[in-house]
């Protein structure tokens, strides 16, 4: 009886774990899938200052700006030639 007992506590507890295991794939896999994923990336995208499309040009222009200035500095200290013929 004892036998019976556990053999019947290991098989439901064995169960127990397969579905919740079953369970948590099924959730990562819709987590997972492609619509929820670009849905994901675009909210981030939204949430970490709106348009992307503008923070990469702002980001752009101020990398241009520096360039230009760091430029001046080295043509004026004369590290690097004028360019002029």
């Amino acid at each position: 009886m004892r036998r019976l007992f556990w053999f019947g506590l290991g098989m439901g507890a064995g169960a127990a774990g397969a579905l919740a295991t079953s369970r948590w794939l099924q959730r990562q896999a819709q987590r997972l899938a492609p619509a929820n994923l670009a849905r994901g990336a675009r909210s981030a995208i939204a949430g970490a200052g709106g348009d992307a499309g503008e923070t990469l040009a702002a980001a752009a222009a101020e990398f241009r700006k520096g360039m230009a200035e760091r430029e001046a500095e080295l043509r004026s200290s004369g590290l690097v030639p004028d360019g002029s013929p």
